[in-house]
């Protein structure tokens, strides 16, 4: 299969602490659209539960939690008959109990299973206003992984803090990726000050398309959220935003326009480091 053009959409949410109704809020922003609408469907980080609470976490990486939440994100990538990239949920990491990956599975239009990637760079940091120590619960993922839509698009995945480390998508570049995703939950303090600028220099510096989708608004466990998923293209450009709330943004990709732009600015073939 042979895609020149791939449509795709980010989903904007606020997402709580109920899995149920988190999923019930994906369903709702979905439900205008038709299967087939989309090639590709990118969900934010921690898109079926956003919590400080432990328990919580513990109970949502039980086996029958984890199962059914595995048998919705089946049948949603089935129903629309889209990829699916499911933001990330908690897996347990069985060499560190208590601890987990922040795991991103990736599901087909079959609904299978077919990759996923956990997060690398966890977001330790001081921000005056306020405080995050991610991996006090998080183990950091060991690789990362990329996966294939037909014989063209190659897409690299990564997750919120990733971000601000380009080896990983340099990397990713290496491998032949031509689009970044990138699932996440920005702080509102570091999201106005870097989130946008972060995301086109991801995008400029490999010629490549990046794929935001954020998670938007207040939060039930208190937190605040920074928002403005956004699609952005190779040169840079803009293509979709949703600056607050949830919802959804879309676009499509074009494969001319980015051979365009790699053409007449071979930049990925002049390298010398």
């Amino acid at each position: 299969m042979s895609l020149s053009r791939l449509h795709v959409a980010c989903l904007q949410l606020c997402s709580s602490e109920d899995i149920d109704d988190n999923f019930k809020r994906i369903q709702n922003i979905l439900a205008p659209y038709q299967a087939g609408d989309f090639h590709l469907i990118v969900l934010p980080e921690n898109a079926i539960l956003l919590t400080h609470n432990q328990a919580l976490k513990q109970a949502a990486v039980q086996k029958e939690t984890y199962t059914k939440v595995y048998e919705h994100f089946s049948m949603l990538a089935k129903t629309y008959k889209a990829w699916l990239i499911a933001g990330s949920i908690l897996v347990s990491d069985p060499k560190n109990p208590g601890k987990f990956f922040n795991h991103c599975p990736v599901f087909s239009p079959d609904g299978e299973l077919v990759n996923h990637y956990d997060k690398i760079h966890l977001f330790d940091a001081d921000l005056h206003t306020e405080s995050w120590q991610e991996s006090t619960h998080t183990s950091p993922g060991k690789q990362p992984s990329s996966f294939a839509i037909g014989e063209v698009w190659n897409i690299g995945l990564s997750i919120c803090y990733d971000l601000r480390f380009p080896e990983l998508y340099r990397q990713y570049s290496e491998q032949g990726c031509n689009v970044f995703t990138v699932p996440a939950a920005f702080t509102v303090p570091t999201g106005q000050a870097h989130w946008e600028t972060l995301l086109k220099a991801r995008a400029i510096e490999n010629q490549s398309y990046v794929l935001a989708a954020a998670q938007s608004g207040h939060h039930q466990d208190g937190r605040d959220t920074y928002g403005h998923s956004m699609i952005i293209d190779p040169w840079g450009k803009t293509l979709a935003i949703l600056p607050q709330g949830e919802g959804i943004v879309a676009a499509t990709l074009s494969l001319e326009h980015l051979h365009d732009i790699r053409q007449h600015l071979p930049a990925l073939q002049h390298r010398r480091l």
